[in-house]
């Protein structure tokens, strides 16, 4: 099983292709988007991923839209996308069109993988009856079918697709014993052996779940702390003094990314199909969700504090990605938070230096000028660097991250009120 094919070449699969080439797999990359091809092939990073742009340049992956290529392919894993739509609701098209387009091609006694992130039951009830419907195989017989939950931190120097744990569950005890292999040869940490298909995806929807309600919790105490005047953070960071049975998590302006705030409702719509509803991680999606508005008021009344009302106010947004230091702006809460501005009349500017094509202003400096008011979404390194001095001229700085609480007593005194989530603003 030393031939390799992934299919979609993003920020999950870009990773994985190159880390199996380093092991000395024979791998090639599919993708359906002809620009991301072109660019690969020119040795053109396509992701903000260090490791893999470094990968990249001595790469000799073939990457091809060719789906007839699987022919002769051992192992095909699946990583596209798997979104939820505007009504919050899983869609699951893009792994069907890639599963079917694959299944076609796929070779007796291969093996499908797939990393894409999905509910309990997308192997069984859609992944496995499509295969057969496209093919002549069986799964468990003809072709084997596993799933690992893909698991990567984008933007982590520590803990990459090389060294982070899986687990792995299969249709089979042979496609368990193949997928298990695969993976105890490709990466350099712990596979764990799931006892089905549903374990393990439950498992990853578990993981995202677990931080979205943690991260509900102290976004939910931020809002009370703050009327109460205790200062969220330093409570938090008195109890994760305890080194046991604590696990800290901070509030911030919203939860973006591309897995906690789209993996709980893949569990939420299953559990509703069988007749259960999940109140609590419903609950928990519905106080992350109001994280942008909430701040928004909040600047709102700082604004108004100082004489200016939000409506015609100027104010520039500071990261447009999800998380510090990468280009990636899926489920960013910054276009929630921009949404917000714009339908209160404020006027905005934007400056993320991670994304400099989604951005209106060229420059931090030009995103800051002229402006009475800035939110910090993102805590990008270039963002920390900022001097008081520099935004002096600022009426108001809500800081949705906390990451320039050491400048607020400097800014302060020249007269910027500064605001942060999980600190007592009296609002």
């Amino acid at each position: 099983m030393k031939k390799i094919a992934v299919v979609g070449l993003g920020y999950v699969g870009l990773p994985l292709a190159f880390l199996a080439e380093k092991k000395g797999f024979d791998v090639i990359g599919i993708d359906r988007d002809k620009n991301k091809l072109a660019s690969l092939r020119k040795k053109v990073p396509v992701i903000d991923d260090e490791i893999a742009n470094e990968r990249l340049k001595k790469s000799k992956v073939l990457f091809t839209d060719e789906s007839s290529k699987l022919a002769d392919r051992d192992i095909v894993i699946i990583c596209v996308p798997t979104p939820v739509d505007d009504e919050k609701t899983p869609d699951l098209s893009i792994v069907k069109s890639a599963v079917g387009a694959s299944a076609k091609h796929m070779r007796e006694g291969s093996l499908l993988i797939i990393e894409s992130t999905i509910n309990p039951g997308v192997c069984d009830e859609i992944v496995i009856p499509l295969i057969e419907k496209v093919s002549d195989h069986k799964a468990g017989k003809t072709i084997h079918v596993a799933h690992c939950p893909e698991r990567i931190n984008p933007g982590d120097p520590k803990w990459s697709v090389d060294n982070i744990n899986r687990v792995v569950g299969a249709d089979s005890a042979r496609g368990l014993s193949l997928a298990y292999d695969f993976y105890t040869k490709l990466i350099d940490a712990k596979v764990k052996k799931m006892s089905s298909l549903k374990e393990a995806e439950a498992v990853k929807i578990v993981e995202n779940s677990f931080r979205d309600v943690n991260i509900a919790f102290v976004n939910e105490l931020a809002k009370s702390f703050n009327k109460l005047g205790i200062n969220v953070n330093n409570v938090i960071d008195g109890a994760a003094t305890k080194p046991f049975s604590f696990m800290p998590h901070y509030p911030g302006i919203g939860v973006g990314g591309h897995c906690i705030p789209v993996d709980p409702y893949y569990l939420i719509q299953y559990a509703r199909e069988n007749d259960f509803v999940h109140e609590f991680l419903s609950l928990a999606r519905t106080i992350n969700e109001s994280m942008p508005t909430y701040s928004i008021n909040q600047l709102g009344h700082a604004l108004d504090r100082k004489g200016k009302k939000l409506r015609g106010a100027k104010i520039a947004i500071l990261g447009l990605s999800y998380k510090a230091n990468v280009g990636d702006d899926r489920e960013s809460p910054a276009y929630r938070v921009i949404s917000i501005l714009k339908k209160k009349g404020a006027i905005v500017s934007t400056y993320d230096p991670h994304l400099p094509g989604s951005s209106s202003a060229k420059t931090l400096k030009d995103a800051l000028s002229g402006q009475d008011a800035a939110v910090l979404v993102t805590n990008h390194k270039e963002f920390l660097k900022l001097k008081p001095q520099e935004l002096s001229h600022l009426k108001v700085l809500f800081d949705g991250r906390t990451a320039l609480l050491n400048q607020k007593s400097s800014l302060e005194k020249l007269g910027v009120t500064y605001l942060a989530i999980g600190t007592s603003n009296d609002f």
